[in-house]
């Protein structure tokens, strides 16, 4: 709505100037953005107008006499601003020294509206000058294509070195991977906000991640290692009262959040709470989730990994050489015929990948501890999900490939679903990091490989993977285990565990099944 102000002055020009210095200091209080109120060199009519769309003016008889702006923070110190009116003007008196030099379409859009949002430093361009040499004459498309390509076969490589050293170096590879992600995330927090000088922000954060490990590692360990627990006093007792001393452990951290509060920065300290702690459901809860996978088996670890990394190379291949369609705007890169490329390719590699280690017991196999030998063994019996089964095929298949059935292990079904999900909600992972660095205009978390960015722009759809594989393996998978079920009444004391042996054979009999066991025997 537009709102106009008008003074007249007088034949006295003392009496004008009173009148003029009056409307100054009318609009200096009913219109904030205004610099001052124009002091003509002769008693003329003067009119202050604000437009919604335009910046307020001065108007004279003789026509635009002078056009209000933005106040200086010499002027708010001047006016007696309050600390948020002077924080905000420094922020945008920042912001406008780039403003004029992004004028490209969402680009602008996007640097008007997060102009408070200081901006990450840019990360230095890391590839080996091997690599810069070797291809110094092709384009920045093609260098950048073989760049990745390069890198991406080195990563696979080590993939499956760390596969063939076993069980126990993948998990101590995810906790190194973690920690990285964290480390990456909690980095762009501190650039953010480090100028503001808050205290404690990273020494909490690190403290908080080991908060959160040695809880759910704990968790791990009386789980899985019950009987080696129980055998030792200490971590008897540490079992007994982990999740106690979980608590306390955290509360500390509580307590030293509160005590480094700082009464300028009560809202961005706040901020870095947060941003720490959903850095911390994001990253650690779920590469927990990871090392619970592969404790039920090699094959739930390395199937839906393989087939993430599958779709992020085929949609990237697909896209490369095919792609015309934008898929998304958080991404300008990714296409359609990337996304359903990807789809399709991922769908077959899973299969084939799937029939491939479903033969090997060193996959199938729960990863388990052998108390005698004090080290996890990987050795069972496959299940039936892990043994060829007969499948007949449609009508329609069989007039194409002249079969009426088809021997297929059930696992290969499963990875069907694994396949789907890795191709069309995986890639949300992705978005979701992309518009995360947007947010705080950067390319990548960081440049620890070439080519690729940091450590979490290769994970960013892992960890969403990683929850739907265990969500998946609670629900249509796993049943109770005997094994663990054993472990528990065996550490309870000799009258539980009699009265638990009375109630089971009482339960036996009715069921008439004790009388049978006894004649059999």
């Amino acid at each position: 709505m537009a709102v106009s102000l008008s003074c007249r002055t007088e034949e006295d020009s003392e009496k004008s100037r009173e009148i003029l210095d009056s409307c100054d200091r009318a609009i200096l209080h009913t219109l904030p953005l205004a610099h001052a109120c124009a002091v003509a060199p002769s008693p003329v009519p003067i009119t202050i107008i604000e437009n919604e769309h335009q910046p307020p003016k001065i108007a004279t008889s003789s026509g635009l006499y002078f056009q209000q702006t933005e106040p200086t923070m010499t002027d708010l110190r001047h006016r007696g601003a309050t600390e948020k009116e002077l924080q905000h003007q420094h922020s945008e008196d920042k912001g406008s020294e780039t403003e004029g030099k992004e004028r490209d379409g969402a680009s602008d859009n996007e640097t008007k509206s997060d102009s408070g949002v200081p901006e990450v430093p840019v990360s230095a361009d890391d590839t080996p000058e091997v690599l810069n040499k070797a291809l110094s004459g092709l384009s920045s498309r093609w260098r950048n294509w073989w760049v990745r390509g390069i890198l991406t076969l080195a990563m696979i490589s080590f993939f499956f070195f760390i596969i063939y050293l076993g069980p126990i170096v993948l998990m101590m590879i995810v906790m190194c991977v973690q920690i990285k992600c964290f480390q990456e995330i909690i980095t762009i927090g501190y650039s953010v906000y480090h100028s503001y000088h808050l205290p404690w922000f990273r020494t909490l954060s690190w403290y908080f991640l080991l908060c959160v490990n040695y809880f759910f590692y704990g968790e791990t360990v009386t789980d899985y290692f019950f009987s080696l627990v129980q055998r030792e006093e200490p971590l008897r007792i540490l079992s007994k009262y982990h999740r106690f001393i979980s608590f306390a452990l955290y509360l500390t951290g509580f307590c030293m959040f509160v005590l480094s509060l700082v009464k300028k920065h009560y809202r961005l300290q706040f901020y870095m709470f947060g941003w720490t702690h959903v850095t911390l459901l994001i990253v650690v809860t779920q590469s927990h989730l990871i090392i619970h996978n592969l404790f039920e088996g090699m094959i739930w670890f390395i199937v839906p990994i393989s087939c993430v990394i599958c779709n992020d190379i085929m949609a990237y291949m697909f896209g490369f050489f095919f792609g015309r369609t934008p898929l998304i705007k958080l991404s300008p890169k990714k296409t359609w015929e990337g996304f359903i490329g990807g789809f399709f390719s991922t769908i077959v590699f899973g299969i084939l990948l799937s029939y491939v280690m479903a033969g090997y017991s060193y996959f199938v196999c729960p990863v388990e501890f052998n108390n005698d030998s004090n080290r996890f063994t990987v050795d069972c019996e496959p299940s039936e999900l892990f043994q060829l089964q007969s499948y007949g095929l449609p009508t329609v298949l069989q007039s194409i490939t002249g079969w009426t059935t088809v021997k297929l292990y059930p696992f290969q079904i499963h990875s069907i679903a694994l396949s789907s999900f890795a191709s069309i909600m995986g890639p949300f992972g992705g978005f979701f990091a992309s518009g995360f660095k947007r947010a705080f205009k950067i390319k990548d978390f960081a440049n620890t490989i070439p080519g690729h960015g940091g450590i979490m722009d290769r994970f960013d759809c892992q960890y969403l993977m990683a929850t739907f594989v265990n969500v998946y393996i609670a629900s249509f998978i796993r049943g109770p285990n005997p094994s663990k079920v054993i472990q528990q009444l065996l550490a309870l004391r000799l009258d539980q565990q009699l009265h638990i042996f009375n109630s089971l054979k009482a339960h036996l009999t009715e069921k008439g099944l004790l009388p049978a066991l006894e004649e059999a025997a």
